[in-house]
């Protein structure tokens, strides 16, 4: 059987973030990917110049196209900037009884463009934490939903990450890009677990849609049958690579993009060579 994924999400004019990295990740890692687009946005590796959100009646139409007709392993949720998305998003999850989601709460883009409505904050954690197997935010976020400063160190995530949890969340992968010191620490905390993952920290203005794809990359590792841990640990790894590979591109004068395809575009160029 064929791997599928779907990411819900808004679409980035720019290709390096929203529907558009999910998409190429799920490619590189070799699960098919469908989309429903919950807003186009006008964007560029220097920021977002405009929104225009798809109306949640449409965005319902979507959803009931894909998963009636597709089987779906695995979602992806991204950009979800009004309540009546949330609700209709949390309505066709339930519809069609939707299995292993990925809930990355996106707020603000790498630019700092916020994409998320405050009052749409609430209804966030109340419809979807519960709906999703794993929560994806970075520091800034997980400090938003909490209404405190963004933790500094290990100890500090550990603890917003429980924080979450009892929120609603069933496990929550708080990620530490956003930190210093010379790891890039992920902690992936559950119930009854805890599991650290670290890289070496990259030094780059890269870093454009590195959330969405390590979102879909762990959505793109269950929908292949990964248990959720193994999912983050392939998924971790993926994403470092792309980044430590982002400087081959040159993309904008902006945040450019991970390089999303680093492992196939060098297998490419040497076939070509030979």
């Amino acid at each position: 059987m064929t791997a599928i994924a779907v990411t819900i999400a808004g679409s980035d004019s720019g290709g390096g973030a929203g529907i558009q990295a999910d998409l190429k990740t799920f490619s590189a890692l070799g699960v098919y990917g469908a989309s429903v687009i919950t807003a186009l946005t006008a964007q560029n590796t220097r920021g977002v110049t405009g929104i225009h959100d798809v109306p949640a009646d449409f965005i319902a139409a979507q959803i009931d196209a894909v998963f009636s007709d597709l089987a779906v392993d695995a979602v992806k949720i991204g950009m979800l900037s009004q309540v009546s998305t949330i609700e209709a998003v949390a309505a066709g999850l339930d519809r069609h009884r939707a299995k292993s989601v990925v809930l990355d709460p996106v707020m603000v883009a790498t630019s700092g463009d916020r994409l998320l409505n405050p009052d749409a904050i609430e209804r966030l954690v109340q419809l979807l934490f519960p709906r999703a197997v794993v929560i994806t935010p970075n520091l800034p976020e997980a400090a938003a939903f909490l209404g405190c400063p963004a933790a500094d160190g290990e100890s500090e995530m550990r603890g917003q990450a429980e924080r979450l949890l009892a929120l609603g969340a069933q496990a929550v992968l708080i990620k530490g890009g956003h930190g210093g010191g010379h790891e890039s620490v992920d902690l992936l905390v559950g119930r009854d677990s805890v599991t650290r993952l670290a890289a070496p920290r990259i030094e780059t203005r890269n870093t454009h849609g590195t959330g969405c794809t390590l979102s879909s990359a762990v959505a793109a590792g269950l929908a292949k049958g990964l248990p959720l841990i193994e999912a983050v640990r392939e998924a971790k790894a993926y994403v470092s690579g792309a980044i430590a590979a982002s400087g081959e591109l040159t993309i904008g004068s902006g945040h450019g993009p991970v390089h999303h395809f680093h492992q196939w575009w060098k297998k490419t160029a040497r076939s070509a060579s030979e």
